[in-house]
């Protein structure tokens, strides 16, 4: 086979990136080991977030719920988003003036954020009781995609509209170079020869780059959530985060998911992440008992619990962008919990690059960091994830 460019990884990063080239005029194969979307990406919350630590990921973020509000215009293919709207909630003193702090650069940022007034949150949302203490924003243009696997059909479906192909169940061996270049892709079955690869192998990321004599600094963390069964919540009902316990809920399938980041998360090894994740129902009952009052519902009998491992960086900013010492290989991981959510504008962004059709974000190039041991990425990892929606923890 041949191919402008090979994308290894089925997940939301990795399709949106073939999805763009592809749309770009490019001829794209997408390289998967097990099916699109089987692992993270797959197991998503599906929560979009305009409110974001800085500028850049504040810019991916709001032009992704813009592309995923529009999928069908510019991909050719229908997804249902949920306009929900979400409220940003602080229960301490500490976190009520982190919150004042992202409503005042959010707002130079473009994004429309605002005060709720007193009781606003236990009006327009069932399933959430105010105590009196909160200090509360209203983020009218965040969304959530109901079912995380409807964006990754519609990816798919996308991709062989414009004419990509997907090859499920085919593990990559090798990526092979000539002159130090990037010259093809080894499966279990076929060679691909092409010019361009894309590694967005997910928790799999530095286990690719390794196979081209690169290296990623991504560290693998598992993350966990959980849907209560039907409680008659509305699916109209916005999604509350509450960022002194680090918890998000939002309305699922009549209940209620609930998630957060746990301090002392467990990693896995940067090598040799596990072909699935063991999950641990009592880290979410604790996160669930520290809003239990508020939202007595996220205690409620669980109807799933699932779980997946996020790719966190040292600077928990993504790591899009060319290998520096490998040219043709090019990296879209470093999901930090938002690869899910950004990958419309990720995939976009990337392929601009690839193709030389926008502006790169250099910002996010992996050559950013120097050589890292594992210990360090974990560490790194492991506080990126704790401090996700509280910089104040510890």
């Amino acid at each position: 086979m041949k191919a402008d460019v090979v994308v290894i990884g089925a997940g939301a990063l990795g399709l949106s990136t073939a999805l763009h080239c592809a749309i770009a005029g490019r001829s794209v194969v997408v390289v998967e080991r097990d099916t699109a979307g089987s692992h993270a990406s797959g197991r998503a919350a599906g929560l979009f977030k305009s409110v974001q630590t800085d500028e850049l990921r504040t810019g991916l973020a709001r032009r992704s719920i813009a592309k995923a509000l529009k999928f069908g215009d510019w991909a050719g293919v229908e997804l249902d988003v949920t306009r929900s709207g979400s409220y940003l909630i602080a229960r301490t003193a500490a976190h009520q003036e982190l919150l004042r702090t992202e409503q005042r650069q959010s707002r130079e940022w473009g994004v429309d954020i605002r005060a709720a007034n007193a009781g606003e949150v236990t009006a327009n949302v069932s399933y959430y009781q105010e105590s009196g203490s909160e200090f509360a924003l209203w983020c009218p243009e965040d969304v959530y995609i109901a079912e995380p696997t409807d964006l990754i059909r519609a990816y798919v479906d996308a991709c062989r509209l414009h004419g990509a192909e997907l090859l499920e169940h085919e593990q990559v061996m090798a990526v092979t170079l000539a002159g130090g270049q990037v010259a093809g892709v080894e499966t279990a079955r076929r060679s691909i020869t092409t010019d361009v690869v894309v590694d967005a192998a997910g928790a799999w990321t530095r286990q690719v780059a390794g196979l081209a004599g690169a290296t990623v600094a991504v560290a693998p963390v598992r993350h966990q959530l959980l849907i209560t069964e039907p409680a008659q919540i509305s699916p109209a009902d916005p999604i509350v985060r509450v960022v002194d316990a680090a918890v998000y809920l939002r309305p699922a399938r009549g209940g209620l998911m609930l998630g957060g980041f746990e301090r002392g998360p467990l990693p896995f090894d940067v090598w040799e992440p596990p072909p699935d994740v063991p999950l641990d129902l009592t880290v979410l009952r604790t996160l669930a008992g520290l809003v239990g009052r508020e939202a007595p519902a996220g205690c409620a009998a669980v109807a799933e619990h699932r779980g997946g491992m996020f790719t966190m960086s040292p600077d928990g900013r993504f790591v899009l962008g060319p290998v520096r010492d490998v040219p043709g290989l090019w990296v879209a991981s470093g999901c930090n919990g938002s690869g899910f959510s950004s990958s419309p504008a990720l995939g976009e962004a990337l392929a601009g690059w690839i193709t030389g059709t926008s502006a790169d974000l250099a910002a996010l190039a992996p050559g950013r960091f120097g050589m890292l041991t594992d210990e360090t990425l974990i560490r790194d990892g492991v506080w990126q994830y704790e401090h996700y929606y509280d910089p104040t923890a510890g």
